[in-house]
Order: C-alpha cells, then sequence, then structure tokens
C-alpha cells in the first residue's frame, strides 16, 4: 500500500506558482518562435493562397 502525504497549503501554492510561471514561460516560447519565423520566412507567408 502507498502512503500518501499531504501536502501544506504553502507548498500547494508554491506549486501553483510554479505551473504559472512554466506556462507563461512556454506561452512566451510560442510566441517567440513565430514571430521569429514570420521574420525569417517573409510577412508575405501570411498571404499565400490555399
Amino acid at each position: 500500500m502507498i502512503d500518501r502525504v499531504e501536502m501544506t497549503e504553502a507548498q500547494k501554492k508554491a506549486r501553483r506558482s510554479r505551473s504559472a510561471a512554466i506556462g507563461i514561460a512556454l506561452a512566451i516560447l510560442v510566441v517567440l518562435f513565430y514571430v521569429v519565423t514570420i521574420v525569417k520566412v517573409g510577412p508575405g507567408i501570411l498571404n499565400r493562397p490555399l
């Protein structure tokens, strides 16, 4: 049987803060990659025919 360890409220808050920071960092990275791609390929990529 596995014993479960209950986290304190401070640990839960710290985990939420870390998760939010990681999520924000990932979102910034996605936007950065998108911007770099548009700059390298050129804005004409948005006007291509489907």
